[in-house]
């Protein structure tokens, strides 16, 4: 498998499977966000959806793959920076706003802030096209967020902190693609920093997550809190690993925009599995985002 996906970079052959893998890691993101909003407390959910996947990654980090070069663990220790700021200011969103609110709006301003990165990492540059198509996706994120603030009846105290640290995490959203970009293309195995990445990232969280549970007066059953953590860690590693592959094998700032057709696909979730209300006007703005996504890839 490396020595396949090392020899179509930068090929026709690894663009049309990166275009793949970002739209495989679109839909499983959207899974993976209402896996975190739903049935338990998102603080715990991720907790054991970290757990579960440093515990599946260790065997391969540990005796498959290649180990890391010496110069991986400083990129590795960064990673890990702007990961846990990343889940933490994730977590708190969910707690503040509906899954629907919330995400549509942090999958949505990452790919602004990306595609500026990707230019100052990798001098990467779009075209015209994809910047009206840039555009268009902004105008459904922001026209989403002008909705909500209008027209939503429940939660509107917090309404204003959830988009507020739903914009925040979009950043760290731009800066972990960016980076982990970087690193993804430091290491000459990928599958070696995708390995060791799942296990340390994968320590923190639980550690929060057990504190949170042990200081609950109703703390939730284990069993299905565990459950849907290895369910949460397999849909990590395809979600993550096909967006950290497809950055490898093409643009950092087309496969991230790209990735955020997902909330389409969380919009579907959110109303078939959440039952949360969601109304045609809000389906419609974020279509809207993922024209723009759709039009970033056609003018590329």
């Amino acid at each position: 498998m490396t020595d396949w996906i090392l020899s179509i970079e930068g090929t026709e052959a690894g663009h049309r499977a990166a275009l793949f893998l970002a739209l495989l890691a679109a839909f499983l993101h959207a899974a993976f966000g209402a896996l975190q909003k739903g049935r338990h407390d998102p603080w715990l959910t991720r907790g054991a959806v970290d757990g579960a996947y440093a515990l599946m990654a260790a065997p391969f980090a540990l005796f498959v793959v290649p180990w890391p070069e010496p110069h991986m663990w400083a990129i590795f220790a960064i990673a890990w920076v702007i990961h846990t700021i990343y889940k933490l200011l994730q977590a708190w969103a969910y707690t503040k706003g509906a899954y629907t609110v919330v995400y549509p709006v942090v999958r949505g301003t990452g790919p602004l802030f990306t595609v500026v990165g990707a230019y100052l990492l990798f001098s990467e540059t779009f075209t015209p096209t994809q910047w009206v198509g840039v555009g268009v996706l902004l105008a459904g994120i922001y026209g989403l967020a002008l909705y909500n603030l209008r027209y939503l009846e429940t939660g509107r105290d917090t309404l204003h902190m959830a988009l507020g640290l739903a914009v925040a995490t979009g950043l760290f959203v731009a800066m972990y693609t960016t980076w982990d970009a970087y690193g993804i293309r430091a290491t000459a195995d990928p599958f070696t920093f995708l390995a060791w990445f799942f296990l340390i990232d994968g320590l923190v969280f639980p550690m929060i997550a057990a504190r949170r549970w042990l200081r609950m007066a109703d703390a939730p059953v284990l069993g299905p809190l565990l459950l849907r953590g290895v369910a949460g860690g397999i849909i990590a590693f395809f979600s993550f690993g096909s967006v950290m592959l497809a950055t490898r094998l093409d643009k950092v700032g087309e496969a991230a925009v790209l990735r955020e057709t997902s909330t389409v696909f969380a919009a579907l979730i959110g109303w078939l599995v959440l039952r949360e209300t969601v109304g045609p006007r809000r389906i419609a703005l974020m279509a809207l985002i993922a024209v723009g996504a759709v039009i970033v890839e056609m003018g590329g």
